[in-house]
């Protein structure tokens, strides 16, 4: 089904993709499945990622490729970005069916997802047709008017008849809110630590995929509109060679801000000033949100 061009539009379909869990959701799958640049065509790739949206889509690119990508459309970006889309939402719809990763999901379960979620709608007629066993609708230049069967049904017609008495799941009338992570940092004191006594510590890079994923939900440090990205603080020593500063370092970024620093991280500081005092506040906003809380 990744494969069936016929299905794109369904794929792409901004109710669909509500039904699906929203544009948002795309970014979270993509960045728990894809680990490096996505964009083939490039000679430099570096360590850094972040997501590129593109129309209903989005891809993983590099800082590099996606300075040299800004803005741009071509094929291969369609192609890639439909690729993508195609196959988060053949896995959100085969977990909803139960089913495995090593499992195929059928144009059956997908059809009976879409009547669960009151999208069959926007499936082509074509795979509707495919579906309901009904033979391949000819599209002729030029019809006689013999061909023309009067009060022929479309498929959609004839699925919305066969459907209409089956009572859909409950989440379909009553919308329930996900249940939300406990978006809860505890950081401790430890006198005690061991390593305090070594004379060079070695280096502890801290992942905090619940904290990051709650920065990218408020608002960007510099102009106030909801952030697309969770920025790691760069150019002031918190990070390695090839490795990214600990996941606490993060300031929420929209698309537009993030650019603009990876364009000039001097420019940008002049303009807004420096990471390390956005980084402060943010630390502060999250204090005070109770989301992060100090324990001694």
């Amino acid at each position: 089904l990744a494969e069936d061009k016929t299905l794109l539009p369904f794929f792409s379909n901004e109710r669909v993709i509500r039904a699906a869990g929203g544009a948002g959701a795309l970014s979270d799958w993509l960045l728990r499945h894809v680990k490096s640049c996505q964009w083939p065509h490039g000679d430099y790739h570096h360590s850094e990622t972040v997501i590129h949206r593109y129309g209903t889509g989005a891809m993983v690119l590099c800082w590099h490729c996606d300075n040299q990508l800004r803005d741009q459309t071509s094929e291969s970006l369609d192609q890639l970005a439909q690729q993508n889309l195609a196959a988060r939402m053949i896995d959100v719809i085969r977990h909803a069916m139960n089913g495995t990763q090593e499992r195929e999901l059928s144009l059956a379960e997908l059809c009976w997802w879409a009547v669960c979620h009151q999208v069959a709608d926007a499936l082509p007629e074509s795979v509707l047709r495919r579906s309901l066993g009904l033979p391949v609708e000819k599209i002729r230049s030029v019809y006689r008017e013999s061909d023309i069967v009067p009060g022929e049904q479309t498929a959609i017609s004839i699925l919305k008849q066969r459907t209409k008495n089956i009572a859909l799941p409950l989440h379909v009338h009553q919308q329930q809110p996900p249940p939300q992570e406990k978006t809860l940092v505890s950081i401790a004191v430890d006198l005690e630590s061991p390593a305090q006594y070594l004379q060079r510590q070695k280096p502890q890079r801290e992942e905090m995929p619940v904290y990051t994923r709650w920065v990218k939900t408020q608002k960007c440090m510099t102009c106030g509109n909801q952030a697309d990205d969770p920025h790691h603080i760069i150019g002031h020593g918190l990070g390695g060679m090839g490795t990214k500063a600990d996941d606490l370092f993060v300031i929420p970024l929209c698309r537009k801000c993030h650019n603009e620093l990876h364009a000039g991280v001097k420019d940008f500081e002049e303009k807004h000033g420096s990471q390390l005092l956005l980084l402060i506040r943010f630390l502060m906003h999250a204090r005070n949100s109770g989301v992060l809380k100090w324990k001694a």
